[in-house]
């Protein structure tokens, strides 16, 4: 009888995995524990041989050193911040994720977010739905042409080019700053480039952000990057929660500052009242009509959803079969 590897997929899917066990038919048996936080997972790793993990569970190190036999961390995403890599490599555990899922998705929906507080999508609805007064231009008012304000875009890789080009595509002046992309590859897009994330504020009529979370970029959005912002600007952000100091975009709001914030990801997910731009949001009270917020679905289509099922299983049966991965993460 062939002895078959354990793989665990955490979080965020439920059964039938059909797309992970057809990939890993007659390599792996397949199970899904539907975690929404580390304590659902504690005690349980000694004897998995990979795992597929979203976003709802971290792989901390105190759960790596759970992991006796586990040869692959699948993160079934881009971002990989919630995996300790360093304790991942100290057991000798590869690190994979997918980091060409979900371009179209997550730049459609940056979009999205700046057309309903630019174009009051949001506001009207907030403020017709009771009275149905006023059916005019003045449920929105004032509102400002997109064409020939400023899109600014924090991190110029596959998600932040495609957004760009969107914005072009508004007829839109387009900045970027990233310190880590090649020279000239701003000449090949048709955008312009700053050397500062300062610069890039100051310029901007939308800020995007996409990057990734790292040491530098971890609150990098405070209070004094709002500030240095241009007053009646917003803040789109679809890449990761903790980037953005979310209580310091609901004074920024508060005060008039920002005209706006669209927000797809939280520093700690599922959102609740502890978060002062979630108490904001519900609260209905003025400016609360300023905030959009969307629960971490931005990557989200069906189309998506199977590509990083199909990419995640994928690199596990390569490991479990001896082979190379195709997206390993390297720290």
């Amino acid at each position: 009888m062939t002895l078959m590897f354990r793989v665990v997929i955490t979080d965020c899917l439920a059964e039938p995995a059909m797309i992970e066990r057809q990939c890993l038919d007659g390599l792996a048996t397949v199970e899904c524990w539907e975690a929404r936080s580390n304590g659902d997972v504690v005690g349980r790793l000694s004897e998995v041989d990979a795992v597929i993990v979203y976003h709802e569970v971290s792989m901390t190190r105190e759960l790596i050193q759970e992991m006796k036999r586990c040869r692959v961390i699948a993160r079934g995403g881009v971002g990989y911040d919630n995996i300790d890599l360093v304790a991942a490599a100290e057991r000798g555990i590869l690190v994979t994720n997918v980091p060409d899922y979900g371009v179209d998705e997550v730049a459609d929906h940056a979009m999205g977010l700046m057309l309903a507080l630019r174009r009051g999508l949001c506001a009207s609805q907030m403020r017709l739905k009771d009275s149905l007064r006023p059916w005019d231009r003045g449920a929105v008012e004032p509102l400002q042409r997109l064409a020939g304000q400023t899109f600014g875009v924090i991190g110029c890789g596959r998600i932040g080019t495609a957004a760009a080009l969107r914005a072009k595509a508004f007829r839109m002046d387009v900045v970027i700053y990233d310190p880590f992309l090649p020279p000239g590859i701003e000449k090949a897009l048709g955008l312009r480039r700053v050397s500062s994330l300062e610069d890039l504020l100051k310029q901007s009529d939308v800020v995007s952000i996409h990057a990734p979370l790292t040491e530098v970029t971890r609150g990098m959005i405070d209070a004094a990057a709002l500030a240095a912002m241009r007053e009646g600007s917003v803040l789109i952000n679809t890449a990761r929660g903790a980037i953005v100091d979310t209580s310091a975009v609901a004074s920024a709001i508060e005060s008039g500052h920002l005209a706006g914030t669209g927000i797809d990801v939280l520093p700690e997910e599922p959102a609740t009242d502890g978060d002062a731009l979630v108490r904001l949001w519900r609260s209905g009270r003025p400016f609360a009509e300023r905030v959009v917020l969307t629960p971490h679905t931005a990557y989200y289509s069906e189309q998506a959803l199977d590509e990083i099922r199909r990419t995640s299983a994928d690199e596990v049966r390569r490991v479990l079969a001896g082979e190379q991965p195709r997206h390993p993460v390297t720290r």
